[in-house]
This record gives C-alpha cells, structure tokens and sequence, in this order.
C-alpha cells in the first residue's frame, strides 16, 4: 500500500529519522525470553471505508494544507516484535481513531458532535529494520455510546492493525494511563485484568519536540 507521502520530509517533520529515535538495533533483541502476543480488541465499527488522498504518518494535517486538526498534538512510537523478542521489519501498521471531539470520520458515525476537515483519521506505516513506526497524530476524544444504542463511554483511545506477511494480523487498541473513563470502559473489560495494562500507555515527553510521547510496543505470533 502507498502511503502518498514523502518519507524524508515527514521523518524530519517528527523527528522520526535515525532509528525513529529509539535506541533500537537493527535485528536486536529487545527483551529477555519469549512473550505472548499482544492482546487483540475488537475493530469496531468505523474502520476507515472511504479511499483518502492522505494516509500518511501525520494525521494532525491533511494533504498540503495548512491548517491544522483541533485538539492535542502527540507523538505515538513503538516496535513492532515477535515472541522472541525479533524486530519484525516491513510490517504495515494502520491507525484510526475518533477526532479531539470524539467524532470519526465514518460516514457511519451517528454522532453529532463536528468533524474535523483538518484531521486525517487515519494513518500507515511500514516499520523500519528495527520493527520502529510513529505517528503524529492528535488525543482523541472519548464519546457517548448512546447514539450507537448503548449506555457508557468509550474512552480515549487509537484503534491498531498490524499485518505482515508471515505473522498473524492483529487488531487492538491504545489506551491511555490515567484516563477517569477506563474504568468503566466496556472494550477493556473484556480483557483478563493481567492483559490490561499492556494496552495502557503512559505518557512521557518527546526530548526532541517536548511533544507528549505514548510507546506503544506491539507482539505479533508467527504463522
């Protein structure tokens, strides 16, 4: 897939050059012993259906234009990985998530509050030889389940789907550490209170930008 963007300029734009920042070998291993694969969440309704021009890496604007999407600005890191801990290099990484209002730019979103012209919604990347993506993207907003006929929220959160030939796709979802919501967040319920804090992130700062930084590392299983 094509991500329509220039990679030089973007990777200068977010500081993601030289390793993405990270101090990460190429073919590293970056922990000890084997790990279980990243829990997977549900991909929900608002998987992205309409074709975009702009699909690149920075979801904080849109195509050459100018202005800028409402809300936050953060950067989102991590590596890509296997069960032993491998880099796993070429990987296609997607991100999509609701804007700072809590509204997706899903022709299927029932939700009133506005859309966001500026904000891309939706972001790829190939991971580099070290298993490293990033995005700038911005916080996104929780929202009501009510217009979807439920009671609750969802909390913040960025939806994940890595694929790579070889592995089995998996599709998840980013949290946020400290969020008032997630603990009556119906989607991470769901999981085993032992998994949940891999999809939690804390936030730290970006030495570069003084941007907010969220890693989120992600395992895959082999086939």
């Amino acid at each position: 897939m094509s991500n329509g963007f220039n990679p030089t300029r973007r990777r200068i734009t977010l500081g993601l050059g030289a390793g993405f920042g990270l101090s990460v070998s190429s073919g590293a291993r970056v922990f000890a012993g084997t790990r279980s694969p990243t829990p997977a969440q549900i991909e929900g309704p608002f998987y992205p259906v309409d074709k975009q021009a702009d699909t690149d890496l920075d979801l904080t604007t849109v195509g050459d234009r100018s202005a800028t999407a409402v809300g936050s600005v953060i950067l989102v890191r991590g590596r890509i990985l296997d069960v032993e801990g491998a880099p796993v290099q070429d990987a296609l990484v997607e991100i999509w998530q609701a804007n700072h209002y809590g509204r997706y730019a899903h022709p299927r979103d029932p939700n009133p509050q506005p859309l966001d012209e500026n904000f891309q919604g939706w972001g790829t990347v190939t991971t580099a030889a070290g298993g490293e993506y990033g995005f700038r993207t911005i916080k996104p907003g929780p929202y009501s389940l009510e217009y979807l006929g439920a009671s609750g929220w969802r909390c913040r959160h960025i939806h994940f789907k890595i694929s790579r030939q070889g592995y089995r796709s998996l599709t998840t979802q980013m949290y946020f550490q400290g969020d008032p919501l997630l603990a009556q967040d119906a989607e991470i319920a769901k999981l085993a209170a032992a998994q949940r804090p891999r999809l939690i992130v804390a936030e730290q700062t970006d030495a570069a930008t003084a941007l907010p930084l969220f890693q989120f590392d992600v395992v895959l299983a082999a086939l």
